[in-house]
C-alpha cells in the first residue's frame, strides 16, 4: 500500500504543471490581508482517500513553492531603489561684521579764538601831558574788574576854550566792547561818537561850533567790556587838540597799568 502511494505521488508530482499566474494573484492576496474562505466538502471523505489527497496537496506545495520562491526571489526593493541622499544641511553662515570705522581724534578743551587785534596805532613820539594853559593826567578807574574797564582822564585848562576835541584810544585785547562814556561838561555841548578802526576802539568827543569850554578842571571817561582776566593798558592812549585865545594847544599820553 505504501508504495502504491508513493508511486501515484511520484507520477502526480511529475505531470503537475504549476499555475504561476495564480500562485501569484493568491500571494498577492495573502500580502494584502485578503481572507481566503474555504469551503468545506459536504461528504466527508475516507481516511485514505483524505492521507492521499494531503500528500499530493503537499507535494504540489512543495513543488510549487519552489517555483514561487524563484519567480518571487529577486532584488528586494531595497537593492534596487536609488539612494535618496540625505537632506543638506546648509552650514551656518558667518554673519558678516561691519569694517570698523576709524575711531575720532581725540581732542581736547576748545580753545578760544584769539581776538584779531588789526593794527595797533603809532606809539605817540613821547608823552607830553602839558601845554600852554592846557593840562592832562590819565588814570584807571576804581571800579575796574576782570571783565569790565574806565578809562579816565583829566583836563585842566587856564584858559577858555573856543575848539576842543578829545581822544580816548582803547586797544582791541580781546572781547574790547563799548560799554558807556561820560564827560562833566554839558553833553549837548559835544557830538561824541564811539567807533572801532584798525584794532582800536576810539571814543571820541568834538565841541561844538559857538560853544565854548570855561577854564577849570574837567573829566572824561570811556567804559568798555574786555576779556576775562587783567587786561594790558600799555596801547592805551589818548589825545588832547584845543584853541584858546593865544592859539593852538596839544597834550597826549599813555594809560597807567590796570590795577
Amino acid at each position: 500500500m505504501n508504495e502504491e502511494i508513493s508511486r501515484r505521488l511520484r507520477e502526480t508530482a511529475e505531470s503537475h504543471q504549476p499555475d504561476r499566474a495564480r500562485m501569484l494573484v493568491r500571494i498577492e492576496r495573502g500580502t494584502t490581508g485578503a481572507t481566503v474562505r474555504h469551503r468545506t466538502p459536504a461528504i466527508t471523505r475516507s481516511r485514505p482517500k483524505a492521507a492521499l489527497a494531503g500528500l499530493v496537496t503537499a507535494g504540489i506545495l512543495a513543488t510549487g513553492g519552489v517555483a514561487v520562491a524563484g519567480i518571487v526571489a529577486g532584488p528586494s526593493p531595497s537593492d534596487t531603489a536609488p539612494a535618496v541622499p540625505p537632506p543638506t544641511v546648509p552650514s551656518p553662515t558667518a554673519t558678516p561684521r561691519p569694517a570698523p570705522s576709524a575711531s575720532p581724534t581725540p581732542t581736547g578743551p576748545t580753545q578760544a579764538p584769539t581776538p584779531r587785534t588789526g593794527s595797533r596805532p603809532a606809539p605817540l613820539p613821547s608823552s607830553r601831558a602839558q601845554n600852554g594853559p592846557l593840562w592832562s593826567a590819565s588814570s584807571m578807574g576804581p571800579n575796574n574788574n576782570i571783565y569790565w574797564a574806565q578809562s579816565d582822564l583829566i583836563l585842566k585848562t587856564a584858559q577858555p576854550l573856543t575848539s576842543l576835541t578829545v581822544e580816548l584810544r582803547i586797544a582791541q585785547t580781546g572781547g574790547v566792547k563799548n560799554t558807556g562814556n561820560w564827560r562833566t561838561l554839558p553833553s549837548d555841548d559835544f557830538t561824541v561818537t564811539v567807533q572801532e578802526a584798525e584794532g582800536v576802539l576810539v571814543y571820541r568827543w568834538v565841541l561844538k561850533p559857538g560853544r565854548t569850554v570855561p577854564a577849570g578842571q574837567h573829566e572824561f571817561a570811556a567804559q568798555y567790556n574786555h576779556a576775562m582776566g587783567a587786561r594790558s593798558t600799555t596801547a592805551d592812549n589818548y589825545r588832547v587838540d584845543a584853541h584858546t585865545s593865544g592859539g593852538p594847544a596839544s597834550v597826549w599820553g599813555g594809560f597807567p597799568a590796570t590795577r
